[in-house]
C-alpha cells in the first residue's frame, strides 16, 4: 500500500540562503543531487510564491510579531510533503496538483496561512514532492518551534492528523507504523546494506518489482475501485471528511 509522507526540518537563520537556492532552483547545476533534471525544472510550480528572499520573508514575520530571538533560535521549518513514488507517478497531472493543494490546506489550517512564505512542487526529480517553508510563530506570536512541533508524541499526532486528512481524498493511502509505537531506532547505513544483500531480501524485492510493474499499467480510476473494494472486504471504511 502507498504511504503519505510528511517530514519537517528545523533551521536557524544562516540556512535560509542555501535552502532558497535549492528550492527556487537558483543554481546552474546540482552535483549533490543527481536526481534533479534542470531541463524539467520549468515544470515545477508554486502553491505559494515567496514575495521576497527567504531571509527577508522570515525576518519580516519575526519583526512584525515583535519576537525576541536568540542566536540559536529556530527561525524556519522546511516541510517535505510526498507519497510513495509508485503512487505519485501513477496519479495524472491534475490529480498530482490536487494532492499537493490538499496537503497545503492541511498545513495552512495547522499553522496559519500568514506563517507560510513558500510552497513549491518539484516535477524535475524522480518523484514529485513539495517543500513548504514556514516561520514557527504561535497564535500568541511567540517564535517557538518547540510549541509548534512539540516532542516525539506531538509529532506522532501530527503524522496521524496528516494521514487522516489525506486519506479523506485518497483512501488507498496507508499510515506507516509510527516509530513511537514500534520503538525502532534509525538503522545505520552499513547495517541496512547488509540486510538488503541477503538472498531472502533479494527474492522478495524481485517479486515486489514484478508486482509494481504490473500495478503501474493499471489506469488510475481502476486502481481507486480496486483499493476501495479491497478495503470493503477487509471491513475498513474510508474516513469521512471532517
Amino acid at each position: 500500500m502507498p504511504y503519505a509522507i510528511l517530514r519537517m526540518n528545523k533551521h536557524k537563520g544562516g540556512a535560509t540562503g542555501a535552502i532558497e537556492k535549492h528550492h527556487e532552483r537558483g543554481k546552474e547545476a546540482y552535483k549533490s543531487n543527481p536526481d534533479i533534471d534542470i531541463n524539467r525544472s520549468k515544470e515545477n510550480f508554486h502553491i505559494k510564491v515567496p514575495q521576497g528572499k527567504y531571509h527577508h520573508e522570515v525576518q519580516r514575520r519575526i519583526e512584525d510579531a515583535k519576537c525576541r530571538t536568540r542566536k540559536d533560535s529556530v527561525r524556519m521549518i522546511d516541510t517535505l510533503v510526498a507519497a510513495t513514488p509508485e503512487f505519485m507517478r501513477a496519479l495524472p497531472a491534475e490529480k498530482q496538483r490536487e494532492f499537493f493543494q490538499h496537503a497545503y490546506d492541511f498545513m495552512r489550517d495547522k499553522i496559519g496561512e500568514e506563517n507560510i512564505f513558500a510552497a513549491v512542487v518539484y516535477m524535475d526529480e524522480k518523484t514529485p514532492h513539495m517543500h513548504l517553508c514556514f516561520v514557527p510563530l504561535t497564535k500568541d506570536k511567540w517564535l517557538s518551534a518547540k510549541e509548534i512541533l512539540g516532542n516525539r508524541a506531538a509529532m506522532h499526532r501530527w503524522q496521524n492528523e496528516f494521514y487522516a486528512h489525506m486519506a479523506t481524498r485518497w483512501p488507498m493511502l496507508e499510515r506507516g507504523e509510527p516509530a513511537i509505537e514500534t520503538q525502532r531506532e534509525h538503522q545505520p547505513v552499513q547495517q541496512f546494506k547488509r540486510t538488503t544483500q541477503t538472498p531472502e531480501f533479494i527474492q522478495l524485492w524481485q517479486k515486489h518489482e514484478r508486482l509494481r510493474r504490473r500495478w503501474a499499467k493499471v489506469p488510475y480510476p481502476i486502481k481507486e475501485m480496486i483499493v476501495e473494494e479491497e478495503r470493503r472486504k477487509r471491513g475498513v471504511k474510508a474516513r469521512d471528511a471532517r
